[in-house]
């Protein structure tokens, strides 16, 4: 099969040949049919040597192979999968906080992902797709899923009002649960005007531009007080402290952004409003039921999201292209 593979840090991904995989006890071979760009992937492939690595999280495919053990699903079969392979037997998986397993892998990092034809996953991980989701329903389900958790870390009630820090992937889905989920004044703070565009398509009810003008007083504009919920989904040093200071007293801030560099905060300014501060980290195996159960019933529409659509052979340069300020939002590659 054919695959894009990380080489070392900051060098393009290469496509190579690979052996076609074959199933394990219990798993299941996927041929893929999209697969999503993430902005956690663009950030490894700069930070940790991976040589070799198949990236991508983010899938759906058709089922290709069975292998022994498995009986619920058939060749044939349209699935997304967890991005988590869970050990399936401890008390974590049983409860569906599959992130909290012991034994979890992660996809496209600790074992093979889907940035080529074929991927390996578990049966018991995957869900069938109804017939009216395309392969981009299919691949937007994991960052829905993940965004969907981080609404619900929020506790975010019908009537709330919110600010999301950030118009990426993560900042719009989020916009996309908190106006289905009720939530009255959405909104997203965002330098980049064709991402205040689409924060608005997928439901946004203002949008801030952070360099020309002070955050919490738009808000405050339009909500008529500095905002009791904050969600930060960029996930760059200075964030965190930038979602304290605009947080109005006794407000709940979540952080969903990735970053991955030391950062620091002034912690007299969370005390003093006394925030509650939560942190939320991919999702549980509810999300993903509940997220396709909606976009089936027409309830959500994430379809926006989607920008663009590579072959595989193009992967490596929307890869690089994501890498700087960009129009883009979600890239899929379909192999």
């Amino acid at each position: 099969m054919r695959a894009a593979v990380l080489q070392q840090p900051g060098e393009p991904l290469a496509i190579v040949d690979r052996p076609d995989p074959r199933p394990g006890e219990g798993e299941v071979v996927l041929r893929v049919e999209a697969c999503g760009i993430c902005g956690s992937d663009l950030h490894l492939s700069d930070a940790y040597p991976m040589p070799g690595l198949v990236l991508g999280h983010e899938f759906c495919g058709t089922v290709a192979d069975v292998g022994p053990g498995v009986d619920a699903r058939r060749v044939g079969d349209r699935v997304t999968a967890l991005s988590l392979a869970p050990c399936g037997e401890c008390a974590a998986c049983a409860s569906g906080r599959v992130r909290k397993c012991p034994r979890v892998a992660m996809i496209g990092i600790e074992r093979p992902g889907a940035y080529a034809e074929y991927v390996v996953v578990n049966a018991r991980d995957t869900f069938v797709l109804p017939a009216a989701l395309d392969h981009r329903h299919g691949a937007l389900v994991e960052p829905l899923a993940v965004a969907l958790h981080t609404v619900r870390r929020a506790g975010v009630q019908p009537g709330d009002d919110a600010l999301v820090l950030g118009g990426g992937p993560v900042g719009l889905a989020v916009t996309l649960w908190l106006r289905a989920l009720g939530a009255r004044e959405v909104a997203v703070s965002d330098p980049v005007a064709s991402r205040r565009v689409l924060a608005e398509r997928l439901g946004a009810t203002v949008t801030i531009d952070p360099t020309g003008a002070d955050v919490g007083d738009a808000f405050a504009a339009v909500a008529g007080a500095r905002p009791r919920l904050v969600i930060e989904c960029v996930g760059v040093p200075g964030l965190l402290q930038h979602a304290t200071d605009v947080a109005a007293v006794d407000a709940t801030v979540v952080v969903a952004g990735v970053c991955m560099a030391p950062d620091t905060i002034t912690p007299l300014i969370p005390m003093t409003k006394e925030l509650d501060l939560r942190f939320a980290f991919y999702y549980e195996a509810r999300d993903y039921q509940t997220t396709i159960e909606l976009i089936d019933r027409g309830r959500i529409d994430p379809l926006p999201l989607v920008t663009s659509e590579v072959p595989l052979e193009q992967a490596p340069q929307a890869f690089a292209d994501l890498k700087h300020p960009s129009d883009q939002c979600k890239v899929l590659i379909t192999p």
